[in-house]
């Protein structure tokens, strides 16, 4: 019997796995696809904080961004640049694998092309299948990245995240500046569409959606060079699942539910949401502890890391659900100023929004865009 089993070799399953072997433990990751990383079913974009909690080398990155411009209708346009990095764009493919050899070269086992088909809380055993055949494998500890539609979830009867978003994204030939990402929120009403620089001539163009993403990610696509390659596909669950705990299993990464509401992204959140999972398993395995009530731990953990955050982002994407195109453009307008955009400049972080979007509120130039009513209805939705 392992002392650790994780199921999945993303970011998260890696970092896990990792830690968990460093200290000692024996170590089992399970994963589904015959290549770690492979297929790519992300925007490759990576706070800088993302990066640094991958604990990677720089040699899965094509790029540095150093700000952003938001594109709304034609005529309606804001872009701010900090002239240093903010953030890294990578292969994911090669960051991920680079994330699973640092684990078995601590002493992780993996168990590729090997999939998890149910699971038996009160034995806590796992049911897998794949290139070893079928086999039984008990735990005492179960760490699950496994992902949105996570099978250790659904059997422990965890019900899943509020959302799930679907995406397309493809690479394109590009003329713009490699510096700046750009968003085009009236692309996709419910989120936004992007174009993530990989160079001067290069870039990846992408949309998510809650319906008629093929339609949408179509007429983006269309203002684009018509020839393309890596097409992909993608879910993100927005929405922390009701319980990421229990029957010795801890829940991290997609499959919790850990993505930002406002960007999407889950590499930041899932890596520091497995650095919890793993304390929490050296614990319990040093005390032979492995109940519900030790494993409770990994939950206060998690949530005084970044909780809170992620409880306000989905009060802000549910706002930003209610904004017409004509009002996204009347705020890039307002919000178009010097003062606002050293603000934006001085107190972004993908990471932890919340900070900028409460001084963002607060802005004169937003009250006489949308009224002291209006901007008191946003307040209201953003803090409730």
């Amino acid at each position: 019997m392992y002392d650790v089993i994780v199921v999945g070799a993303g970011p998260t399953g890696s970092t896990a796995a990792r830690l968990c072997a460093d200290a000692g433990l024996s170590t089992l990751v399970i994963e589904e696809h015959a290549a770690v990383g492979y297929p790519v079913q992300c925007a490759g974009l990576l706070s800088n904080s993302a990066f640094a909690e991958c604990e990677v080398s720089g040699a899965s990155v094509f790029n540095t961004v150093s700000g952003a411009k938001i594109c709304g209708s034609p005529g309606h346009e804001l872009s701010f640049d900090a002239k240093v990095s903010k953030a890294y764009v990578v292969d994911r493919g090669r960051l991920d694998h680079e994330m699973a050899e640092r684990a078995a070269d601590s002493g992780a086992e993996f168990f590729l092309k090997t999939y998890v088909t149910s699971i038996n809380p009160e034995k806590r055993v796992i049911t897998t299948t794949g290139v070893r055949g079928k086999e039984e494998m008990p735990y005492k500890i179960l760490i699950a990245a496994d992902g949105p539609r996570s099978v250790v979830a659904r059997g422990l009867g965890i019900a899943p995240s509020r959302f799930v978003y679907s995406g397309i994204q493809a690479e394109v030939r590009w003329d713009g500046s490699p510096h700046l990402v750009e968003l085009h929120p009236n692309a996709s009403p419910d989120f936004f569409a992007w174009v993530i620089p990989l160079s001067a001539s290069r870039a990846r163009i992408g949309l998510c959606g809650l319906k008629d993403v093929p339609a949408r990610f179509a007429a983006f696509a269309a203002k684009f060079s018509p020839s393309n390659i890596h097409e992909v596909t993608g879910t993100i669950p927005l929405g922390i699942r009701s319980r990421t705990y229990g029957s010795g299993c801890m829940i991290a990464g997609d499959a919790a539910g850990f993505p930002k509401p406002t960007s999407g992204g889950g590499v930041y959140t899932g890596a520091r949401s497995a650095r919890h999972a793993a304390s929490v398993a050296i614990d319990a395995c040093e005390l032979g502890d492995f109940s519900d009530k030790m494993l409770s731990g990994y939950e206060k953990l998690w949530h005084a890391d970044f909780g809170r955050e992620l409880e306000l982002g989905m009060k802000a994407m549910n706002l930003r659900r209610t904004l017409s195109p004509d009002e996204i453009d009347r705020a890039i307008d307002a919000l178009n100023t010097p003062e606002t955009l050293d603000i934006i400049l001085n107190s972004g972080d993908m990471d932890k929004p919340s900070a900028l979007l409460r001084k963002l509120m607060f802005r004169p130039e937003l009250i006489r865009t949308f009224g002291v009513l209006g901007i008191k209805s946003m307040i209201r939705s953003m803090m409730d």
